[in-house]
Formats: structure tokens, C-alpha cells, sequence
């Protein structure tokens, strides 16, 4: 790093110690960085063929209103979804509103009163305990009738492959498998463990839908859970395959029959998905769905640079330095609440957008404990975006995720260990 960059640095406010730090941890990760750039690119290839095979042209990026009839721009874009992550079909719409919500309709759309829903891996995200009953509220699965049961993990975090079987039974309608670790410490699947678990789950019940939480993941790996077996993927346009263009939005790709029941609950029964306006966005879904790989590769880096960097100072990470990548979370368990707001203001202060305010602890909804987010973006609450968060419980693990490029989320994790060391003197 040049002089004049290192001044930059320290007009920002980060000592020359921890520039130090950062320029020895980055000149170890250039190997890794290489392999992330090779996977990036087979990623954009995917994607950019997609795009050809269907034609996409100028015609798509008009904007419809209304019912949405006949959205040309709408409907490529699904074709374009379903042929990249190699599924039959795909429902992706701005009305889907977040990723909790996808998982909500696409769970809500293909279990029925009597049906039970099981999760293999475990406690689910916090904010789908609602939606499943676990914490009662209202439209809960729970309310219409719909079961639940979960298989705890292994100690070493492997699948329970004996308990799985022993929960699996004639009403079993559904399995849903989280990709990441949401805000636990154990470790994210690959696709090659999923695969391994859609396997056996199918050989306990051929007939079982599987559906895989994929938020986070994509564009990850050179292929997804949707290649080896998933019947359902679902992820949120604010994360990984928006870009950080996507202003709003999710998608739900897989089998037709399944999908089909998505779009009718999201919108009606005999209008599925017929109706549905792209009101504007549509032009920011396939630039960011396109530029997504690279995107990805960004916020890969930052996850991977954080992991060293903490890590030689002492700290337990998730994923550690040199562990295989399968999403780009980052999880650091820093031990004390103090220290936790401290690693969120660091965030905070590197960003784009607002970085002069200070991130506080609050009660969101969704989740049974207070939470502090840092994240100064443009499109709110979009994780893409440099972005860190976890709840103000034991052992105080924060999650950092995104950046839109790789040299904000360095300048973000230098700043966050920054303001991480000054609360520790």
C-alpha cells in the first residue's frame, strides 16, 4: 500500500497498527483470493448465458402497472432465474418483499392442515419462528393446523442421519434446510452436504417436498442446491442475486407443480402467476442478477480477510481462516456486549450511507432478543451491502456479510477492528 493510500486510511480514523495488520493478512490471502476470482467467473458465465438463451432485450426493462398483464420484461426474467439455477420454473416479483417472506409463501403455499414440517438442521433463522409457530403469532402455520418437529444437529454439526429417519413419517409433507447458520455458530452446508442430505431424506420418502433456504449462498459455489435435488430454493433480491441493484424483492425457482402453488398465494387462486406489475424495478433485477457473481466475490474476500484478521488476534471464527466458503457470512464470537456495538460502529462508520450515526441495540421485529445492525446502504436492510449484526445475548457473536466491492468491505473490517482494539485498551 502506497503512502498516499495509507494517509487515506488514516484520515479515516484506523492507526498505522492496524493498517499493518490488514496489509500482512491480505498479502497471505492472495492464492484464495485467485480461486474466488475463477469461481466469480464461471458464476458471471452462468448468468450471461441464461440471459442470451432467453433473449433478453431492450423490450424487457419496460415498466408495467396494474394487474401486470402480459409482462414480457416479468416473465423472461423467471425464465432466466429457472435456467441459471436449473430448475423447471421460478416465481421472482417485487412483491416478495423480503427473504423471510419467500420462505413464508413458500412454505404457506405447499403444506396444508394436517401436514407437518420438518427441519433437519435444526433451530430455524429467528424470524421464521413465527412464521412456523414456534413463538406464537398471528397467520402462524401453527394456526392452521400444520405441525413442526426438528432434528438437533451432532455435536461435531453433522446431520442426525438416524433421527432424521425416526422423524420422518406418513405426514411428513415438507423439509426445509437452512444453507446458512443464520445466528448460531455452527457451520454453513455445502451443496455437496445437501445434496448428500436430499438423498437420504428422498430415499426415507420419495414423495417429500424439500425446500432449501438459500439466502446468502448463491453465486457462492460453482453450483447450488437447486442442481443436486432441491424441489424448492428460495432467497431474498437484497442479498446475493440482486446484486445490490434490486431495490426490493425475492424469488422461489424450482419444480413447476410447486411453484405454480407459490404464485397462487402470492396472488390468487386463477391468477397465479398471470398478474403482477413489474412497476419499475425490473431493469435493476437483471442488471443486478448479472453483475451478481462479482458482487459476490467482493463480499467473499471481506469474509475471508475478516476471518484471518480476527483470528490471528485470538478470536473464534465461523468459518475459520482456511475452511471452505458456502456463503458470505462471517461469524466472530467477540465475548462481551461492549465489544459486539463496537464492531457494528466500526461498520458503520465505513459506510457510504450514514456513517456518521451510531447503530443502538433495539427490539425488531421477528426476534426474541435485542439486536444491533449496522448498515449504511442504499437499498435498506440490504445484506449485500457492507453490512454486521447479532443479538445482544451469549456468546455475542457478531455476523458480517456484503460489500458491494471488495476494497469497501476491507476498509469496513479494518475500521471495525479499529474501533474493536480502542474498547478493549
Amino acid at each position: 500500500m502506497s503512502q498516499e493510500w495509507k494517509e487515506l486510511y488514516r484520515e479515516a480514523g484506523i492507526s498505522d497498527k492496524v493498517i499493518r495488520m490488514g496489509e500482512k493478512t491480505e498479502e497471505r490471502l492472495k492464492e484464495r483470493f485467485c480461486r474466488i476470482d475463477e469461481i466469480s467467473e464461471y458464476n458471471q458465465m452462468k448468468v450471461l448465458r441464461a440471459m442470451q438463451k432467453n433473449k433478453v432485450n431492450a423490450d424487457c426493462f419496460h415498466s408495467s402497472s396494474g394487474y401486470g398483464y402480459n409482462d414480457f420484461g416479468r416473465d423472461t426474467l423467471e425464465k432466466v432465474y429457472a435456467d441459471c439455477f436449473g430448475t423447471e420454473d421460478a416465481l421472482v416479483r417485487p412483491q416478495i418483499t423480503c427473504g423471510t417472506h419467500a420462505l413464508a409463501l413458500a412454505l404457506s403455499a405447499n403444506l396444508r392442515p394436517g401436514d407437518e414440517l420438518l427441519s433437519p438442521v435444526g433451530k430455524p433463522y429467528d424470524t421464521l419462528e413465527e412464521v412456523i409457530g414456534i413463538r406464537p403469532s398471528t397467520g402462524s402455520l401453527a394456526e392452521y393446523g400444520i405441525t413442526y418437529r426438528q432434528v438437533e444437529l451432532l455435536e461435531d454439526g453433522t446431520f442426525d442421519y438416524e433421527g432424521i429417519k425416526q422423524a420422518i413419517h406418513s405426514k411428513t409433507k415438507l423439509i426445509t434446510i437452512q444453507r446458512s447458520k443464520g445466528y448460531q455458530t455452527r457451520p454453513t452446508f455445502s451443496v455437496k452436504q445437501i445434496q448428500e442430505l436430499i438423498e437420504f431424506v428422498k430415499q426415507c420418502k420419495p414423495d417429500v417436498v424439500v425446500m432449501v433456504d438459500n439466502c446468502y449462498g448463491e453465486f457462492v459455489e460453482t453450483i447450488e442446491p437447486s442442481n443436486v435435488g432441491a424441489d424448492l430454493m428460495v432467497g431474498s433480491l437484497i442479498k446475493n442475486p440482486g446484486g445490490g441493484l434490486a431495490p426490493i424483492g425475492g424469488y422461489i425457482v424450482g419444480k413447476k407443480e410447486q411453484i405454480e402453488q407459490c404464485a397462487y398465494r402470492l396472488t390468487s387462486p386463477g391468477l397465479g402467476k398471470e398478474v403482477g406489475a413489474s412497476l419499475g424495478v425490473i431493469q435493476s433485477f437483471y442488471q443486478g442478477f448479472f453483475q451478481a457473481p462479482v458482487v459476490v466475490a467482493g463480499a467473499l474476500k471481506g469474509a475471508v480477510f475478516a476471518a484471518n484478521l480476527y483470528e490471528e488476534l485470538g478470536y473464534s471464527v465461523i468459518p475459520n481462516g482456511t475452511e471452505s466458503r458456502h456463503d458470505i457470512i462471517q461469524a466472530i464470537t467477540l465475548g462481551s456486549p461492549k465489544k459486539l456495538c463496537a464492531f457494528c460502529e466500526g461498520i458503520q462508520a465505513a459506510a457510504p450511507v450514514d456513517s456518521f450515526v451510531t447503530p443502538l441495540p433495539w427490539d425488531m421485529p421477528g426476534y426474541d432478543s435485542q439486536v444491533i445492525m449496522a448498515a449504511g446502504a442504499f437499498v435498506q436492510g440490504s445484506s449485500i451491502e457492507l453490512s454486521a449484526d447479532g443479538p445482544l445475548r451469549p456468546p455475542y457473536a457478531v455476523y458480517f456479510q456484503g460489500g458491494l466491492t471488495w476494497y469497501h468491505a476491507k476498509f469496513g473490517i479494518l475500521m471495525s477492528l479499529q474501533r474493536v482494539l480502542e474498547c478493549s485498551e
